[in-house]
């Protein structure tokens, strides 16, 4: 296949805005400079998300029209539990309207104050949901490499074993692919080898499967053992290692809302059920439409086709390299759902609580209404009253891939403007936080850049 030639047709399509400079300024200091609160219409290309972004087949489209709106034992419910057991191997499969819905319930029944939960690396909102059960979450994320680690998703093996002697753990999560991470793959080779310290020490292994595919396709590339296994079986052997999983499936259901849970153990189901009740809705529908449910049903099929996966792997291979030839240190390797820049080593002189990755994702909007996510410090920082915040491990900006939305002169653009921002690097200043919320602050936060 061509390097870069999408495996679909375009059928659709919407206008783009082109806000001038002025309005670009108005419309970030109107926001408190923090790109969620900018509205869309002020934005030329938008990179925050891969989440609930995606534009849908028209099978997809399709399966809108046959869905089934009855209240309870729809067949469009019947249609997605079958191809989510085929999938998993796990028998009790609830949908929910997105996946924190999906953490919330499943670690508010797993986790209580004073326990532990473990991962590769929590993402902001699996780490919320941990909190929120008054538990502690440990990340334990393998050590970063030079020259990088094929698979730098994975968790550290050795902590895990040193920190399992603790009875105040309950689970291990691991997140596929390891967002915080660099949007990099666990290979299955430490999935079974953390099965097999979760049996010895009676802890339950769960996943969080958002990019599932994406990371069963890069296990085929980068696994040498798994080279001739299709993505899809790649994806079920994945599951078979684990206890149960939640996924948004915004993600790789390729689809604009909706969210599962998927379980072995038929009692830690029926809980997780009577919650989904009380707050999401009949366990058929879980928050969702029955249109929903057909078109995820359809896109979980979708999504594990090879010259998909493969035209999203060498897509973002692609624009990594462009954006490196822009001037901006790009994680390496990339992976499918994301490209990842190092916001501290371009902006060193910003110190990490005057968040660097804030100042290069706004400067990126300033430059050309291109709208991308801040991962360092904001994100994963933590305030401490009266003194300055704790930091993140890294100052990551990531430049996410909504799936089947951007052709590749859209992304040139992004590294046209790239190379713009990247060229007066030394000029940028850093930002401050003038208002946040007590969690996941970087959602509302107000901000004010320093001069």
């Amino acid at each position: 296949m061509p390097a870069f030639m999408e495996p679909f047709r375009i059928k659709a399509v919407e206008p783009i805005p082109f806000p001038t400079a002025g309005q670009r300024r108005t419309a970030l200091a109107a926001a408190g400079y923090n790109l969620f609160r900018v509205p869309s219409r002020a934005i030329t290309i938008d990179l925050l998300t891969d989440s609930g972004t995606n534009a849908m087949s028209a099978a997809q489209w399709a399966a809108l029209i046959s869905g089934d709106e009855s209240y309870a034992g729809a067949t469009s419910f019947e249609n997605f539990q079958t191809v989510v057991r085929d999938l998993t191997g796990y028998d009790e499969v609830l949908p929910v309207h997105q996946g924190r819905a999906a953490e919330r319930i499943v670690l508010g029944n797993l986790l209580g104050p004073g326990e532990v939960s473990i991962s590769n690396t929590h993402f902001d909102t699996t780490r919320a949901a941990v909190e929120a059960a008054g538990a502690t979450a440990l990340d334990l994320p393998v050590e970063q490499t030079s020259p990088p680690s094929s698979f730098g998703g994975n968790i550290d093996l050795a902590r895990l074993a040193e920190r399992l002697n603790d009875d105040r753990v309950r689970c291990v999560v691991l997140t596929i692919t390891n967002n915080a991470a660099g949007g990099q793959p666990v290979s299955i080779a430490n999935v079974t080898s953390v099965r097999r310290l979760c049996d010895q020490y009676g802890v339950l292994l769960l996943l969080d499967a958002a990019r599932f595919a994406e990371n069963a396709y890069l296990i085929s590339e980068r696994e040498p053992e798994y080279a001739q296994r299709t993505p899809r079986e790649i994806a079920q052997l994945v599951f078979t290692q684990a206890d149960g999983c939640w996924a948004s499936l915004k993600k790789d259901g390729i689809a604009n809302i909706g969210g599962m849970i998927a379980l072995r153990d038929p009692e830690l189901a029926r809980r997780c059920r009577e919650q989904l009740i009380a707050f999401e809705g009949f366990p058929t529908y879980g928050g969702l439409a029955g249109r929903d449910l057909d078109a995820l049903a359809q896109g979980l099929l979708e999504v594990t086709e090879p010259a998909y996966l493969e035209y999203r792997a060498r897509s973002a291979r692609w624009f990594g390299e462009q954006l490196e030839d822009a001037g901006l240190p790009v994680v390496q390797p990339t992976g499918c759902h994301a490209v990842y820049v190092d916001a501290a080593r371009l902006l060193p002189h910003i110190e990490p609580h005057r968040l660097p990755a804030t100042a290069l994702a706004n400067e990126l909007y300033l430059a050309g209404a291109v709208r991308v996510s801040d991962l360092g410090t904001l994100v994963f920082g933590r305030a401490v009253p009266g003194e300055e915040d704790i930091t993140a491990p890294r100052e990551l900006v990531r430049f996410a891939l909504p799936r089947r939305v951007y052709t590749k002169s859209h992304l040139e653009y992004v590294a046209e403007v790239a190379a713009a921002v990247a060229a007066k690097a030394t000029q940028l200043n850093g930002y401050r936080i003038t208002e946040q919320s007590a969690s996941l602050r970087h959602f509302t936060a107000e901000l004010m850049p320093l001069e």
